[in-house]
């Protein structure tokens, strides 16, 4: 029976082929390494991938689809809000068993996991950040997403572009838009153009308080067309620190490693 797609889980269905090709291509899946697909949907990226791999674990919401995916002897399905998926505990947990629990598997190993996925638009950025907190369990990240969203990510300083999300995933990822998807490559089309990004995370990030850090970028962002003195020079103040961090910039001309620089004397 033919799956309908449903609005409230943000469904877009991947259906152009040489899309597809081209964004495993990019991807380079190779036998044995640990995967995981965040909405795999009607496994139009999935089949691909497991044939390369031999084994893919992948995370589903929609529990019709999940149903579906449990037939498929090569995957191990995590019916689940991503939001709530402990990305570590995959990483450590065994990768044959089939249909596995979230709680469910025992200790493994300790390779580092590859994602990939269409991401539903409408939580891109929250799963982004989710991702953010187990960064150290993987090995690298590759998205569709809404074009727009990858402009900003990629984004460099003094440009429109540029904002919270640049700063908060610059400063642990490397970071390329990698392949431009039309609408008319999905069923139903989205409204929107799409992009893949590729998410490299550095090998050796600055040492941070994260909390801090987000705080910090928020603020600074928070009225991105007025002078930093208004925002970003107030919080300063209110904790006592002075030094030579320029004000009198608005916060999308503030270089990442200078964000990074501020935090770390705090």
């Amino acid at each position: 029976m033919k799956h309908i797609a449903r609005k409230r889980f943000g469904q877009h269905f991947l259906s152009d082929g040489g899309i597809i090709d081209a964004i495993v291509h990019e991807i380079a899946p190779k036998p044995g390494q640990r995967m995981v697909e965040i909405g795999p949907g009607l496994a139009a990226l999935t089949q691909p991938l497991v044939e390369r791999l031999g084994h893919l674990t992948v995370i589903e919401l929609d529990r019709d689809l999940a149903v579906r995916l449990r037939s498929h002897g090569q995957l191990t399905v995590i019916e689940s809000d991503v939001l709530k998926v402990d990305f570590g505990h995959i990483q450590s947990a065994q990768p044959a068993i089939e249909n596995i629990a979230i709680t469910d598997a025992a200790s493994h190993g300790v390779d580092k996991l590859r994602v990939v996925g269409n991401l539903p638009y409408n939580i891109s950025t929250p799963i982004l950040f989710h991702l953010l907190q187990y960064v150290d369990a993987i090995e690298d990240q590759h998205f569709m997403l809404q074009k727009e969203v990858i402009d900003r990510m990629v984004a460099k300083p003094a440009t429109s572009d540029y904002s919270r999300l640049s700063v908060m995933l610059q400063w642990r990822y490397a970071m390329e838009n990698v392949l431009f998807v039309p609408p008319e490559s999905f069923d139903p089309p989205p409204r929107v153009d799409s992009a893949v990004v590729r998410m490299l995370p550095l090998a050796q990030p600055p040492a941070i308080d994260i909390a801090l850090f987000s705080e910090m970028v928020q603020v600074a962002f928070s009225q991105r067309r007025k002078l930093l003195r208004h925002t970003l020079g107030r919080w300063l103040e209110a904790r006592g620190v002075a030094g030579t961090f320029d004000v009198q910039r608005r916060a999308e001309e503030v270089p990442v490693q200078e964000y990074v620089s501020l935090v770390q004397q705090l």
